[in-house]
C-alpha cells in the first residue's frame, strides 16, 4: 500500500561552481588546463601512485620489450575516467624512451585523419588513442593493419582496374583508453595484447596522491587535511588534485597556507562538497527522488525534467558515483533512493528527518 509522504524543504537548485563547472566532475575541465596539471603527473613508475598490480605488469611487458630490442605490445586501458589512463600511457612512453603521440576518437574522423598520423610516427613512438571507443567504423578498419602488420591498405582506382596498395609503417605501440569498453568492437579489441581495467583508488593511496601534489605545489598539508580532500575525492585522482588546489587557494589567503583539517572542510564545504565528496547537483538528484517523488521509483527522463539537466548527463555524471557509494538504486521501473541515500540527506542538511525516512520504507 502506498503512503503519502509529505516532506519539507525543496530540492536544492543544481549549481556548478564559479567557472560553470562541477568541481567534482570526472571530466577533464578548462581550468585543469594549466602548468600545475603537467607538473603533477608522476614521471616515473615508482612514483606512480594506486593500481599496484597493473604498474607492476607493465614494469615487467616494458622491461622485457627493452631487452628484447621490440615495441611493446598495444595495450589497451579500460576504466572511469581520471583514474590515470592518459598517465600511464605516458609513463610507457618515458620508460620504452619514444615519443608520445597523443589523440583522440572523436577527432579522427576520416580515414586520411589518423594516416597523417600513423605516417608520421616514428619506430618505438608510442600513439595514445583517448576514448577510442569512438572512432567511426571506417577509420577503424584503417587501424586493423597497421596494429596487426604495421601497413596501411590503400585501394586505389575502383571496378576492374581498382586494386590495392600496401604502405608500410614504421613499428609503434598503440595505447587506447576507453571509459566503456563494452562498446569497442570485438575485432578492435582482440587486437590488443595487453589489457588492464584501471578501478577506483582507496582513500590511502588518495592521501599520498595528495600529499605529494602538496610537496609539487609547494603548499604544506597536514595528515589531517589530505585525509579530508582524500575523502571527498570520489575514489578519483584528477578530483583529488582539484580539490586539492581549490584548498590551496583558500589556504593562502585565510589560513595563513597551510592546510589542515578544518581548512580544507571550510574551504569544501564553500564549494558546496560535503564529507563523501558529494555536492550540490547529487544532492538535489538524491532529493528530488525523495520529496518530489515520494522515494521513487522514478524514470529517468522525468528526474531530468525536473532537474533542467540532461539525461546524458544525469546518467554518465552523477548517477555512476551515486550508485557506488549505494546511494540510489536503478530498477526496471525507475530509480530509487535507498535508506543510506535518506540518511546522508539528513547529515548533510537534507531536511528529512528520521521519522520522515520510516514513511519511505
Amino acid at each position: 500500500m502506498s503512503v503519502r509522504k509529505k516532506i519539507v524543504g525543496p530540492p536544492e537548485e543544481p549549481v556548478a561552481d564559479e567557472a560553470g563547472e562541477r568541481i567534482v566532475s570526472t571530466a577533464q575541465l578548462p581550468a585543469d588546463d594549466d602548468a600545475d596539471r603537467a607538473t603533477l603527473r608522476p614521471r616515473t613508475f615508482a612514483d606512480y601512485v594506486g593500481q599496484a598490480q597493473i604498474v607492476d605488469n607493465l614494469k615487467i611487458a616494458v622491461d622485457a620489450a627493452k631487452r628484447r630490442g621490440e615495441p611493446l605490445e598495444h595495450v589497451l586501458f579500460s576504466g572511469p575516467p581520471g583514474l590515470g589512463k592518459t598517465t600511464l600511457a605516458g609513463l610507457i612512453a618515458r620508460e620504452l624512451g619514444g615519443t608520445l603521440r597523443p589523440t583522440s576518437g572523436p577527432t579522427l574522423e576520416k580515414p586520411k585523419d589518423l594516416v597523417g598520423i600513423l605516417t608520421a610516427l616514428e619506430a618505438g613512438d608510442i600513439l595514445f588513442i583517448d576514448e577510442i571507443h569512438r572512432l567511426g567504423s571506417v577509420v577503424e578498419e584503417y587501424l586493423y593493419p597497421a596494429m596487426e602488420d604495421f601497413q596501411i591498405d590503400f585501394l586505389v582506382d575502383s571496378g576492374a582496374y581498382a586494386k590495392t596498395l600496401k604502405l608500410p609503417l614504421k613499428r609503434f605501440t598503440l595505447v587506447g583508453a576507453t571509459t566503456r569498453s563494452g562498446m569497442l568492437s570485438a575485432p578492435l579489441r582482440d587486437r590488443f595484447g595487453i589489457m588492464y581495467h584501471l578501478d577506483y583508488y582507496a582513500d590511502a593511496e588518495l592521501e599520498r596522491i595528495v600529499r605529494r601534489s602538496a610537496q609539487v605545489l609547494d603548499i604544506a598539508v597536514d595528515a589531517d587535511g589530505a585525509a579530508t580532500i582524500a575523502k571527498r575525492s570520489r575514489g578519483t585522482p584528477r578530483i583529488a588534485n582539484r580539490l586539492l588546489r581549490r584548498v590551496r587557494d583558500f589556504a593562502q589567503v585565510r589560513a595563513g597556507g597551510v592546510i589542515t583539517g578544518a581548512v580544507a572542510d571550510e574551504a569544501l564545504a564553500r564549494e558546496g562538497v560535503d564529507a563523501l565528496g558529494l555536492d550540490r547537483l547529487d544532492r538535489a538528484y538524491l532529493t528530488t527522488i525523495a520529496v518530489q517523488y515520494g522515494g521513487g521509483p522514478v524514470g529517468i527522463n522525468a528526474l531530468a525534467a525536473t532537474l533542467t539537466e540532461d539525461v546524458e548527463t544525469l546518467e554518465d555524471v552523477v548517477e555512476p558515483y551515486l550508485l557506488k557509494t549505494g546511494f540510489v538504486q536503478r530498477t526496471a521501473s525507475g530509480r530509487k533512493i535507498t535508506a543510506n541515500g535518506l540518511a546522508h540527506l539528513d547529515r548533510s542538511g537534507g531536511g528529512i528527518s528520521g521519522s520522515r525516512q520510516e514513511r519511505l520504507f
